[in-house]
């Protein structure tokens, strides 16, 4: 009995060995493989995850900006039709013209003061 023990042991021993040589074998051939890959992907110009994540990131901010712009816009223009009907309908009911702010009553383009004669575009002081 004491043979076969001995004989069993050895045989473990062995056994355990060589699992031991293939299970490094195994994650060495996994590392080769990987660094192949790796090797392969470099070359193909592919980018990391880290940066397709930033630059989808980067995209879904500018949709939203885009979205408020839009909705922006959409208000502008609503209010510009209003500001167009509002005056269609005073200039339809023969309401006054509003004057625009430190606008005298006159000739439109002139500044008021003046004589028509009287205008320096020189800037000299000079009247020509």
């Amino acid at each position: 009995m004491q043979v076969d023990n001995k004989l069993l042991d050895d045989l473990a021993r062995v056994a355990g060995g060589a699992l031991g040589a293939l299970s490094s074998l195994r994650e060495e051939a996994e590392a080769q493989m990987r660094q192949q890959f790796e090797r392969v992907l470099s070359r193909m110009d592919v980018v990391s995850r880290e940066e397709y994540e930033a630059v989808r990131a980067m995209a879904a901010k500018a949709r939203e900006e885009q979205e408020a712009l839009t909705e922006r816009i959409t208000a502008l223009e609503a209010t510009v039709a209003t500001l167009l009907a509002d005056r269609a309908l005073r200039h339809e009911e023969g309401a006054p013209h509003r004057r625009a702010p430190g606008q005298a009553s006159g000739v439109a383009g002139k500044p008021t003061g003046t004589s028509p004669g009287s205008s320096d575009d020189s800037g000299t002081g000079a009247g020509v």
